[in-house]
């Protein structure tokens, strides 16, 4: 939107404009049967209240167009505008515009197509001051297409989609637009293509008020239509380089050309280095990095020579930002290699081939769009965020994609694997929808790390759709991208899109029920209590702590005059009863297990002993949303408590304020008292992720602290988000050079063995069961984390059968579910196999007292690639006893 006082400058020459008339561009090709019709039509609609001009802009016609045009202009407004075409229409269309005297201006297409009784609701927005450019559209309520075949209707909303990251308008593909002269005449001179109104609302972001009337759209009857694949690859192409990017037939060849020499350095390295026995991660990674260095010089020095060389700047600023696509298209080329390998068995270099195909693509769009940007480029800063938002959302899709199946599960992934393998309503230490999501990906899916993770991904999708509309409907649609943004990549968003915890489904259901929120309390929609109803009851189906957006909810109402009158309405009862019966499985479960985990997650904690933990609460907020974005929150938040809390009761910003602080307060007040968890806090902030998102944009403020622009200190944090998780999946997966995994704690520590360890334990099991001629029960003497990497690592993932928790000797409190799944009294007699990573736990716990025999302390190491990762100690004991230990001493 532009402000008041705010106007376009433009480059052209000036000229005198007449206020009242509407000047009218038709653009042709070849249109003598529909000229004369087109002209006539435009005519008939001037009058007092519309005065026309109307300029054909010809772009070659060549059977007798112009000859038409000039016989009109001798009795008629009209004037013809004469080009060659080459910058296709809308260089013809930008020529016209510098001869028109209309401070209004209209593009439409000869061919009839476009109704010209429109032409009146176009123009009156703009007169009326509420618009700066309107566009008759297809789209929006009381538009059609009515003669068009499916094919072309696709094509249409296909070209539409692709366009809308630029634009807010349902149809940006249409050619029939009204705008004030001077933001047209102010457009790139070097637009080209067909699209000149998606060039305009490209170029001016939302510093332009665009609406859309509804028109009847009709194919053509006479003539043929200019569009084919020439028009359309122009089009993708014009599409990019609106997007920001130093794309052209130049520099894409050279950089195949390069491209193709790199990959050849690359794979030959590659070669080289496997025939001398070298490892997968030395040869990668150095092949990589030659073929990076190689790129670098010749990419700088040829394929982008002409944005390099007008950016002007430093070696040193362009070479970083290099080095970080670099690495980038490095950490998502090795989890490509690594899955390639180790989940789809296919050979080295085949793999190869289909990591640099995968890097190359990284490498040519962070070149174009990132390291190696056109200098002087007229996009708006606006649309410049809204395409980093979806390059940086595809590639954090991606990069959990390619490590999904190859990072192993972490404890707690396969404790929740667990609760799945043991169906309930309801579980001691969560709600069940945990396990129902894993039973129906790994159903559909089969048994795999990836299976058990999709439905992470599937619930950040939800929670990235219901945060980006949330956003959008509380200030517009790129803050809505910008919020999407901050979702991709922010440390908590991103793992509950990467790790299958109760975080993932409870994130979906906070966003889901913000946005339901929102729609009730500002936009007074009363539908939308059944929305916030189920994903209320959703939400609690995944964990308690949606119960704290019920207060502020409640506040709201109580203190806004406006939804006071919700208290007196049905629709927030019917919301209640629906969350309710959602809820009612696990009201059930705990009504017929005394009432477990509704004490597991509220007296139980809070009897715990006193431990002041806000200094932990607030180290997790920087861990979960990062320095910047906590310092961006406190900001937004600051700014939204004084406009929504204050005098001016800023509706909006009290929705924020209340919505983000009270669950704030809740968890703070709790760790003044007790000990708080790293990922307690991470769903609250979606609240306060719009007014961040719009705090970028329009402000100009600097970091806290710093110097640093708050846009940059963003760019920055997300490109060192993106390189951190890169970097870390990698060396979970197939390691990073110079970096080994020494030390032999990274077994228990990091999930990058748990697949040996359980194939190790397979096998001492195997040993027992052929000894004893009975299946023993293995158990882990750490909390629950051996038990649960046990089940689901053992071969056949059949371990859920026999892996059970050290709730066996008394420890019940730290097996949280193993003690219901394997209660003590029905294991009497068994061989148990007890496993720790502290040969010390496997004397605690009066572990020998409940045996009538018990093996010594044995030790395995756990090498994986060469590289000793830990190691575990074990011993079997043989007759086990429940109740009280004997005071057997073995």
């Amino acid at each position: 939107m532009l402000e008041a006082g705010v106007h376009v400058t433009s480059t052209q020459p000036a000229l005198r404009t007449i206020d009242n008339l509407v000047s009218v561009i038709v653009p042709t090709l070849n249109e003598v049967d529909n000229i004369d019709l087109i002209l006539a039509a435009i005519l008939k609609e001037a009058g007092p209240e519309l005065i026309v001009e109307v300029l054909v802009a010809d772009g070659g016609s060549k059977d007798g167009t112009v000859d038409r045009v000039l016989s009109w202009q001798q009795k008629a407004p009209v004037e013809l505008v004469t080009g060659d075409g080459r910058s296709g229409l809308s260089g013809d269309v930008l020529n016209a515009a510098q001869q028109a005297r209309g401070s209004i201006i209209i593009v439409m297409d000869a061919d009839l197509s476009h109704p010209t009784t429109c032409i009146p609701n176009l123009v009156a927005p703009i007169r009326a001051g509420t618009s700066d450019m309107v566009v008759g559209s297809r789209y929006v309520e009381g538009g059609s297409v009515p003669d068009w075949p499916f094919q072309r209707r696709l094509l249409s909303r296909l070209g539409c989609l692709a366009a809308w990251p630029f634009t807010d308008v349902k149809d940006s593909m249409s050619g029939f637009f009204a705008i004030r002269r001077e933001f047209l005449i102010d457009v790139d001179p070097n637009a080209a293509g067909f699209k000149i109104g998606l060039e305009v609302m490209a170029a001016y972001g939302d510093e332009i008020r665009v609406s859309e009337v509804p028109i009847a759209f009709r194919d053509r009857e006479h003539g043929t239509s200019k569009i084919g694949l020439k028009q359309l690859l122009q089009y993708g192409r014009r599409l990019m380089v609106l997007a920001g990017g130093a794309v052209s037939a130049n520099t894409v060849w050279r950089f195949a050309a390069v491209g193709a020499l790199g990959v050849g350095v690359d794979f030959g390295i590659f070669h080289i280095l496997t025939a001398l026995s070298a490892g997968l991660l030395a040869a990668h990674t150095t092949s990589f990095l030659c073929a990076a260095a190689f790129n670098y010089l010749f990419n700088s020095r040829w394929s982008f020579a002409d944005a390099r060389g007008a950016a002007q700047e430093p070696e040193w600023r362009t070479f970083s930002r290099f080095f970080t696509v670099s690495l980038m298209a490095l950490f998502l080329r090795g989890g490509v290699i690594a899955l390639a390998v180790g989940a789809w068995a296919w050979p080295r270099e085949l793999a190869l081939v289909a990591g640099i195909a995968a890097g190359t693509v990284v490498n040519y769009l962070g070149g174009a769009f990132f390291v190696f940007p056109p200098a002087g480029s007229r996009i708006s800063p606006s649309v410049r965020w809204r395409i980093a938002a979806v390059a940086v959302a595809i590639y954090a899709v991606f990069l959990r994609l390619v490590y999904m199946r190859t990072v192993n599960l972490i404890p707690e992934e396969a404790y929740y694997w667990n609760y799945a393998q043991h169906l309930d309503y309801g579980y001691l230490d969560h709600p069940p929808m945990i396990a129902w999501s894993i039973w129906l990906m790994t159903s559909i899916l089969g048994t795999s790390e990836f299976a058990v993770r999709a439905g992470a991904l599937f619930f950040w999708f939800v929670g990235a759709a219901f945060s980006f509309k949330f956003a959008e409907n509380l200030y517009n649609k790129t803050a809505a991208f910008l919020t999407l943004l901050l979702y991709a990549c922010l440390p908590f968003f991103f793992a509950t899109g990467f790790l299958m915890m109760p975080d993932a489904p409870l994130t979906a259901a906070w966003g889901g029920t913000l946005f339901f929120a929102e729609r009730i309390l500002l936009a007074e929609r009363k539908n939308a209590w059944i929305g916030l109803g189920v994903c209320l009851g959703l939400g609690l189906l995944s964990k308690y702590t949606i119960a704290l957006l019920g207060p502020p909810l409640l506040i709201f109402m109580a203190v806004d005059p406006r939804s006071r009158t919700w208290f007196f309405r049905p629709m927030p009862y019917i919301a209640a009863a629906i969350a309710l019966l959602l809820f009612s499985p696990v009201i059930v479960w705990n009504a017929q297990h005394d009432w477990a985990s509704f004490a597991f997650q509220s007296t139980r904690r809070a009897e715990t002993p006193f431990n002041f933990s806000l200094p932990v609460l607030i180290t997790s907020v920087l861990v979960l949303i990062t320095p910047v974005g906590a310092l961006s929150a406190y900001s937004a938040l600051r700014n939204c408590a004084a406009a929504g809390l204050g005098n001016t009761k800023d509706r909006r910003a009290m929705f924020v304020a209340l919505f983000t602080l009270f669950p704030l307060g809740i968890f703070a007040l709790f760790s003044v008292f007790h000990s708080v968890k790293l990922n307690w806090t991470g769903p609250l902030w979606i609240g306060v992720l719009p007014g961040i998102a719009h705090m970028i944009m329009t402000s100009k403020s600097q970091v806290l602290l710093s110097k640093m622009p708050l846009q940059k200190g963003w760019a920055g944090t997300i490109a060192t988000v993106l390189v951190l998780v890169g970097g870390a999946f990698h060396y979970m997966t197939i390691g990073l050079p110079g970096v080994s995994y020494r030390g032999g704690t990274h077994l228990r520590d990091l999930p990058v063995a748990w697949r040996e360890f359980g194939e190790q334990a397979a096998q001492i099991a195997s040993d027992v069961r052929i000894a004893t001629g009975q299946q023993p029960l293995l158990v882990g003497l750490d909390k629950y984390f051996i038990a649960s990497e046990l089940a689901f690592y053992m071969p056949g993932h059949k371990g859920y059968e026999y892996s059970a928790g050290r709730s066996l000797f008394g420890e019940a409190d730290d097996s949280l579910m193993y003690g219901q799944w394997f209660p003590a009294d029905e294991q009497q007699g068994r061989t148990i196999v007890m496993f720790s990573f502290d040969p010390a736990a496997l004397g605690k716990f009066d572990v020998t007292g409940h045996f009538r025999d018990v093996s010594p302390v044995k030790t395995e190491q756990v090498v994986r690639g060469g590289d000793v990762l830990g190691q575990f100690y074990y011993r079997i004991g043989f007759d086990y006893r429940s109740g009280q230990p004997s005071n057997n001493k073995n």
